[in-house]
């Protein structure tokens, strides 16, 4: 009987039904899309740095994990006294620079033959490799999304660069060029962001390590074997915060919104509550009809909440195509749990209400 109730109770008044359903739709489709954006940009930048293929990377001293806020550069020269250490094949050094040119990007300045000699190589797509100061390389994903084609002209910096080639995706950056020009246009002459190293044996990483405390002891020295799991919102100062504010803030336009709903379903309904009550209708019986109706409207909204991440998602790639937004089943869950338990503390006020209604004053009331 109260399943009967609660359906013709929820078809009774379509439009605010409706902006029920959408109002909590919202909510999940946000949970879902900030985490899976935050989760599938970490992800993305890790299988990029791991995707280099060094065994490990020295950076300076107090730098984060996130290689884009490593601002503190390093004299090149310390190359030279890494590649003299034992079991040591290959060192390569990296200039980190941010543009913000047509969105945001990392670029990295590289020397290309050390860049290769760690991680063997670009696949190249279309062009070829650097061979003068002024060329660049772009992977496939950011050439789609900025629309560059070999041997045209790529503005960066306020620089007039050449596309030298369109390489795979998944070597660190989406940009790459000459580490000497980057280190001109950066006003940083014979620095380096970092380090990737290449060791003999991948069971000598330890080893290399060891040792490079002793000679770095202040510098951060990361084996890259371990980089995915470095790479979580924890270690990025305020994410996790800015996180849990958008949770909260989708959290509270459910909530408000079911509140609303629902104590103006009770003052709508107040006759109709006194008659359950007149024909032996109990408060818990009134409280489960009310929490069911409301049960039942966001099961409907987490439907469509989902329908919308994934609609979402679609086109903020279709607009964005070097974005990466990860949706995982954990957080479709999490999100469907949360948009339950905000929508569920929404109506138990409104419900509570219902049930202390007398019977004799909600027939009365016209």
């Amino acid at each position: 009987m109260i399943g009967q109730m609660i359906m013709n109770n929820v078809l009774r008044r379509p439009i605010r039904t409706i902006v029920s359903v959408i109002a909590v739709g919202v909510e999940v489709a946000l949970v879902i899309l900030i985490v899976g954006l935050t989760s599938g940009l970490l992800q993305e930048t890790a299988k990029r740095i791991e995707g280099i293929g060094a065994d490990i990377m020295l950076q300076p001293p107090s730098a984060s994990v996130f290689l884009a806020f490593s601002g503190a550069p390093m004299p090149i020269l310390i190359g030279s006294k890494l590649r003299e250490m034992k079991y040591v094949q290959a060192v390569t050094p990296v200039l980190l620079q941010f543009s913000s040119s047509g969105g945001v990007d990392v670029i990295y300045g590289i020397d290309p033959q050390s860049f290769r000699d760690v991680s063997d190589g670009f696949v190249f797509l279309e062009g070829h490799d650097m061979t003068g100061a002024d060329d660049i390389l772009i992977d496939d994903w950011a050439a789609k999304a900025k629309r560059a084609k070999v041997g045209e002209t790529f503005r960066l910096l306020d620089h007039d660069f050449h596309v030298a080639g369109i390489v795979e995706h998944g070597k660190g950056a989406r940009l790459f060029v000459p580490i000497q020009t980057l280190q001109d246009l950066s006003g940083s002459r014979d620095k380096a962001s970092l380090f990737f190293l290449k060791c003999t044996r991948p069971d000598h990483t330890q080893a290399v390590m060891d040792e490079m405390k002793q000679i770095f002891p202040r510098y951060e020295i990361r084996p890259l074997k371990d980089f995915l799991s470095l790479m979580s919102s924890s270690n990025l100062p305020g994410l996790d915060a800015f996180i849990d504010s958008m949770i909260a803030l989708a959290v509270s336009i459910g909530f408000l919104v079911i509140l609303l709903s629902m104590y103006t379903t009770v003052i709508e309904r107040t006759r109709d509550i006194g008659v359950l009550k007149s024909i032996g209708a109990s408060k818990g019986y009134i409280i489960r009809a009310l929490l069911g109706e409301s049960a039942f409207i966001c099961g409907i909204g987490i439907v469509v909440g989902i329908a919308m991440s994934y609609v979402a998602r679609s086109l903020f790639l279709s607009a964005f195509p070097t974005l990466s937004i990860l949706i995982t089943l954990e957080w479709v869950l999490r999100a469907a749990a949360i948009a339950i338990a905000g929508g569920l503390l929404g109506a138990s006020y409104p419900a509570w209400l219902a049930s202390r209604k007398d019977a004799i004053e909600a027939l009365a009331y016209d």
